[in-house]
């Protein structure tokens, strides 16, 4: 099998894990609180990154990356997976999962805004277009197509989404000027976010969970965390053609729709796929004139 194959199968594998978290979310919030499925999750991928890392690269490597760039881990600990799953679950908790889904695409227009900013990159006019058209879309899942009051349904669950990914945002700007191994990198982040976790957990909550909702927040630590992350650094590792793999990520949400109609029973509405559709729509554009062009956002 060439290594454009095993890069197309790694980058679907990647995009199945991504396309059944939506449902795994409300799932497990469905069995455990926030706090009860971060702890749990963060768990779970900490020791599947740990045992990766320390088969492949070592303890050593492990330690010098940490006193190299200790300031480095504990920020981007700090934005994932402490705050961004933080007030991702929440939103996932109080908004339908295709709201919530559908909202948290839009984090790859806040990464081009963000990078003007921060890396001082140009912003072109499609850019402008792209966003226009993605946060047209974000207003229509919010407001459920009503345009004449622009109502927000759960204002505070919309706005928690909409934060969660200027986070996601701010933690791939940080990850730019990362000079650690990827897995290296995501491993400690993990490791100095679970202490927090824990004790998050142990102060807002406690550990008496139930056994089916240990499991349904131990598969979101494999499946968003760790597993979704594995295979798509190797997709791209592999593929002779990045933007062909990266185009792949298009196909979870609406992959995800199908799951969540499927297993939560919860219907999915015309205004969910008109206003999910302008933010794909929006993304897509963005991405292949800046292929064309050669930049990267």
């Amino acid at each position: 099998m060439s290594s454009d194959h095993r890069a197309l199968l790694f980058g679907l594998g990647a995009v199945l894990c991504w396309s059944t978290v939506a449902t795994a979310f409300k799932i497990a919030l469905s069995l455990v609180d926030t706090y009860q499925l971060l702890f749990l999750a963060v768990l779970t991928a900490s020791v599947i990154l740990l045992t990766l890392v320390l088969f492949k690269f070592g303890v050593t490597t492990l330690v010098r990356n940490f006193s190299s760039q200790w300031k480095l881990t504990l920020l981007a600990g700090l934005l994932n997976p402490i705050v961004y799953y933080h007030l991702l679950f929440r939103a996932y908790d109080l908004l339908p999962a295709q709201v919530a889904l559908s909202i948290n695409y839009s984090w790859a227009i806040v990464l081009t805004l963000m990078a003007v900013v921060f890396l001082k990159q140009k912003i072109q006019r499609i850019d402008f277009v792209a966003a226009g058209v993605c946060y047209a879309g974000v207003v229509i899942i919010a407001t459920g197509g009503n345009f004449t009051s622009l109502q927000v349904e759960n204002s505070t669950g919309v706005m928690l989404a909409l934060l969660s990914t200027f986070v996601w945002a701010a933690y791939w700007i940080l990850n730019i000027r990362d000079a650690r191994e990827p897995m290296v990198g995501l491993c400690l982040n993990f490791l100095v976010a679970l202490p927090v976790t824990t004790a998050g957990c142990y102060v807002f909550s406690d550990f008496d969970m139930p056994l089916n909702g240990v499991l349904a927040a131990s598969y979101v630590g494999v499946a968003e965390m760790a597993a979704g992350f594995l295979c798509w650094s190797t997709a791209l590792k592999l593929s002779n053609n990045a933007s062909r793999v990266s185009n792949l990520v298009f196909l979870s949400p609406f992959i995800s729709l199908v799951f969540i109609h499927f297993i939560l029973k919860e219907p999915v509405t015309i205004v969910t796929l008109a206003g999910l559709m302008l933010i794909v729509a929006g993304l897509i554009c963005q991405q292949l004139v800046h292929e064309r062009s050669g930049s990267v956002t």
